[in-house]
């Protein structure tokens, strides 16, 4: 892969992720975002990603779980993706290990309602419980059903309350991914809890009418710095930060 900025390179993305410095925020863990959209800002084709993917995505997208402690994402996200439990390669639990990290990223799910099919292969897996963050009212008959597959963690009434869900999975280690969808990146945008956006340009074009990279009710403009852009088959893979607020002189 190619890199063109900061200054043109190769690279080996489950390399350079690995040795990106991350360190938790005061009582949270570092938060980062991954979207692939296409050239028009579309995030899905007929309701999932893959088309605007590639294998290229594929190996950021794994290089990225690879240092996560946790992957996040939304329930309409895992029941549109069909998500399993993490596919970690005996090489990468290995470099875990030696990180200090379990062998494999925790999966964690939002869901006011726990509205999930039970029978997904996400909840398959003993050894790999994924984490339900939910609310307080969530139907209690649901609640016992997941109860048996899952850790479900309640922490919000009527919505879920990211704020304290980032505080809690900082519990189970220092870096999270989030993997969306754009109703949860928003949210997450808007409450001041992400530090770090990774977008994948896929060269095509979709219209329709596919949700953003982020949306919430709410604006929350906020100013990022490029950390690096990579390129691979006409694929751009950029990593942002979020800026540093200015200070009252520079505002002035």
């Amino acid at each position: 892969m190619r890199q063109l900025l900061p200054t043109p390179a190769t690279v080996d993305p489950g390399l350079a992720h690995s040795a990106l410095p991350r360190k938790p925020r005061p009582g949270r863990p570092w938060v980062m975002l991954n979207v692939v959209t296409s050239v028009d800002g579309a995030t899905a084709v007929g309701g999932v990603s893959a088309p605007l993917g590639s294998p290229a995505d594929r190996e950021v997208f794994s290089s990225l779980r690879a240092v996560a402690d946790v992957v996040m994402a939304g329930a309409a996200t895992v029941r549109a993706e069909r998500y399993r439990p993490p596919r970690t390669s005996p090489q990468v639990q290995e470099a875990r290990r030696q990180r200090g990290q379990r062998p494999k990223p925790r999966i964690a799910v939002v869901t006011a309602s726990l509205d999930l099919d039970p029978e997904l292969e996400l909840f398959g897996d003993p050894a790999e419980r994924p984490i339900l963050l939910t609310t307080t009212d969530a139907p209690p008959s649901k609640a016992k059903v997941f109860e048996e597959r899952a850790e479900v963690i309640r922490c919000g009434t009527g919505r879920v309350d990211l704020r304290r869900t980032v505080e809690i999975l900082g519990d189970f280690g220092g870096v999270v991914l989030c993997e969306g969808g754009s109703s949860l990146n928003g949210q997450l945008l808007v409450s001041g809890l992400v530090d770090e956006v990774n977008l994948t340009l896929s060269p095509a074009v979709v219209a329709g009418s596919s949700p953003r990279l982020a949306r919430d009710q709410t604006e929350a403009h906020q100013h990022l710095e490029m950390s690096h852009l990579w390129e691979q088959d006409g694929m751009l893979f950029a990593r942002y930060l979020m800026a540093e607020p200015a200070s009252q002189d520079e505002q002035l």
